[in-house]
């Protein structure tokens, strides 16, 4: 799929932007003076709301040691009977701030009020600026506009209203049975989650057992979101949250497993192509009969290393950096690999078999121009321009299983958005 501009994507995402039935959502910008800097600062808040409250929901949280507020109260919401909605906010964190977690909770109960429903019932989730404190009052000012906007409508202004440095708004849809799955996503930075990944919210008005849900939502995201990285940065306020109205007839455990998998590994590589600065998604596939353990930490290694993902985004095929990261992890992981049984193949041509590189000027010149083919230029936001990927694919061994991740290069302009950031 190709975009020539922000219009042509929005007429696409707005296809797959309806509400699942049960479904509310609202949005509200609202403008406050932070404690931390001088000047007017500019944040959004979001609900997604469930006409009635559900018993089958589940989530992932990050396993960073310093989680944010809201981490620390949707732990404790996991094991509570119901669920009715989730408040989100977009500029501050609500990270390693004193009282932070009263304050959202105090944020929740204000908004239970306007709804009505139980304070207990509601999530928060919150993205942004580590270590600032809430707008406590400019937040509970706009909560009732928040609630009095609610409509069961689109899900596209919450896909932007998340938003903090993305590049575009990121929305997934399957429609199974007589239902659907729907997904939103934001994440851009501090990208490589372990149990979770970003803010990511999931709406399915297709029955399903609770405890079945939470296995197949932690199966999904172990193999999607937790196999992407675009800095090695894990984040205090990773979640993955997912909800179920069940209004709508039930599916097979398996086919409603692999349409959660679909939709998880669609939102993963938005995440990757919108990232700050990202000129090149890479696709990577490892194969080998070593333990998982070791194989994903090889992946990401590879994924993270500098050198690798400058000459991806050079446009370089300075190959011999992928056989170094991939023998620096495995070697400090005291693992020997036989050569002769390894491959390297890049945009399916081959660059290492039998022991040896196999390189030459044809090759050299054929990799530069696939991986310019492969690029998108990292200045322009609002929209995908293609997604197309750099395919990486190696073979350690005779067999093995297969392990799929997303990885992102490393420009100019990465460097440019996080020096700025709070600018």
């Amino acid at each position: 799929m190709e975009y020539k501009s922000k219009e042509a994507y929005y007429q696409d995402i707005k296809k797959r932007a309806a509400l699942p039935e049960g479904f509310l959502c609202s949005t509200l910008p609202i403008e406050f003076m932070p404690a931390e800097k001088s000047g007017k600062a500019k944040m959004n808040l979001s609900l997604i709301l469930l006409e009635e409250a559900t018993k089958v929901f589940g989530a992932c949280f990050t396993s960073n040691s310093f989680p944010g507020a809201p981490v620390l109260i949707g732990r404790k919401r996991l094991s509570g009977e119901s669920i009715r909605g989730v408040l989100i906010n977009n500029k501050i964190a609500n990270v390693g701030v004193s009282g932070g977690v009263d304050e959202s909770l105090g944020l929740l109960a204000a908004l239970a009020g306007h709804i009505p429903c139980a304070p207990e019932s509601l999530l928060p989730a919150s993205t942004g600026i580590i270590g600032w404190r809430l707008p406590v009052k400019a937040m509970e000012a706009a909560l009732p506009g928040l609630a009095a906007g609610l409509k069961p409508a689109s899900i596209l202004p919450v896909a932007e209203a998340i938003m903090t440095t993305d590049s575009f708004a990121k929305i997934r849809k399957i429609n199974v049975g007589s239902g659907s799955i729907l997904g939103i996503a934001k994440g851009a930075g501090m990208i490589e989650p372990n149990l979770a990944t970003m803010l990511v919210f999931i709406m399915t008005d297709l029955q399903v057992k609770r405890e079945e849900l939470r296995s197949m939502l932690s199966r999904c995201v172990s193999r999607t979101f937790n196999r992407i990285t675009i800095d090695g940065d894990q984040s205090t306020s990773d979640m993955a949250l997912i909800l179920s109205s069940g209004l709508k007839g039930p599916v097979g455990a398996e086919v409603f497993e692999e349409a959660l998998f679909s939709l998880c590994s669609k939102l993963a590589a938005d995440i990757i192509r919108s990232g700050e600065g990202v000129a090149h998604v890479i696709h990577l596939k490892l194969v080998s009969e070593l333990p998982e353990k070791l194989v994903i930490g090889a992946g990401k290694n590879l994924l993270n290393s500098p050198l690798v993902k400058t000459a991806v985004y050079g446009n370089d095929p300075n190959v011999g950096r992928i056989l170094s990261a991939l023998g620096d992890y495995l070697g400090n992981s005291g693992v020997a690999i036989d050569t002769k049984e390894l491959s390297v193949l890049l945009g399916g041509i081959e660059l290492y078999a039998n022991g040896g590189f196999r390189l030459d000027r044809d090759k050299e010149k054929k990799l530069s121009h696939y991986l310019k083919e492969c690029s998108f230029d990292p200045a322009v936001k609002g929209y995908p321009q293609h997604e197309r990927s750099v395919e990486l694919e190696i073979f350690m061994g005779k067999g093995g299983r297969g392990y799929e991740f997303l990885g992102a290069d490393l420009s100019y302009e990465y460097i440019r958005e996080n020096a700025e950031y709070r600018s």
